[in-house]
This record gives C-alpha cells, sequence and structure tokens, in this order.
C-alpha cells in the first residue's frame, strides 16, 4: 500500500493541492474543492458543478491519462474573484486535448438514447456548464482552466 502525500496551500482568494493520480486520493480532490468552498461561500448549484468538475478531470487522468494509478501529481488550484469562480487543473498524463474530444463528442448527444454509446457524457457536460474554459500542453503538463460566472 503506498502512502499518500498531499500538498495544500490557501491565500485569501484560492487554495490548491497536489496529489498523486490514484483513484483513492478522490475524495481527498473532492474534499479540496468542498473546503474552498465553505471558505468562500459558493453557492450550492456553483459548489456541485465545481466538484463535478474536478470528478471527472481526476477520473480521467487516473482512468484514461495513467491508464491507472499513478503516483505522478495533480495540481488542483481554485480562486474565487469577484466576477467568477476559477479552476485550474493540471496533469501530467501524456497530451490530451478535453476541449477537442469534448467537439467530437458533442454529435453523440443528438443521438436517441438506444443510439448513443454509453459513457462519453462527462467532457460535454464541462463545457457546457463552464462560462470561460481553455486548455494548454505546456512544460509536460496539460493545463484546463475553468471558469463559472458568479451569479447575483
Amino acid at each position: 500500500m503506498s502512502t499518500t502525500t498531499t500538498t495544500t496551500t490557501s491565500t485569501s482568494t484560492g487554495a490548491a493541492c497536489r496529489l498523486p493520480a490514484r483513484l483513492d486520493c478522490l475524495g481527498q480532490a473532492v474534499a479540496h474543492v468542498e473546503a474552498f468552498c465553505a471558505a468562500h461561500g459558493v453557492p450550492d448549484a456553483d459548489r456541485l458543478r465545481l466538484t463535478l468538475f474536478v470528478e471527472e478531470l481526476f477520473t480521467n487522468t487516473v482512468t484514461h491519462g495513467h491508464r491507472g494509478d499513478s503516483e505522478a501529481q495533480v495540481h488542483i488550484a481554485l480562486t474565487a474573484t469577484p466576477a467568477e469562480w476559477l479552476l485550474r487543473y493540471d496533469d501530467s498524463a501524456p497530451p490530451f486535448d478535453p476541449l477537442a474530444q469534448a467537439a467530437q463528442l458533442q454529435g453523440e448527444l443528438d443521438l436517441g438514447l438506444t443510439q448513443r454509446p454509453v459513457g462519453h457524457l462527462g467532457l460535454p457536460l464541462i463545457v457546457q456548464m463552464a462560462h470561460r474554459i481553455a486548455y494548454r500542453c505546456e512544460q509536460g503538463l496539460n493545463r484546463l482552466e475553468l471558469a463559472l460566472r458568479r451569479r447575483a
């Protein structure tokens, strides 16, 4: 059994953590989101969206990116601005552009339930829910930045 090394930092406007890309660490990733949301008064609807984003991205990193549990680090950073809730998600899995993949999968969403393959809903759902989303691969990291507009 491997030990889990998690690094967490917090500021008045945000929080960040690093943890291994292992499915048994998903709960810690979610707890990080929950703690940020509690500290910053994130409304329940946005808390649920941010949690869904992290659950989907983290699970995809482990399952598809690393093809199983890995000690490679995932970095999750959340920031509160006056207008938005920001999420930055970095992993060191092989380069993968989730926005391009979501665009390819979008056509499947128009199919009837009996014609649609099982799964393939997470990335298109994230793209639809985010106010802004950007991907880039730099210095060996996949970096996804998402923003949710704060509700008045």
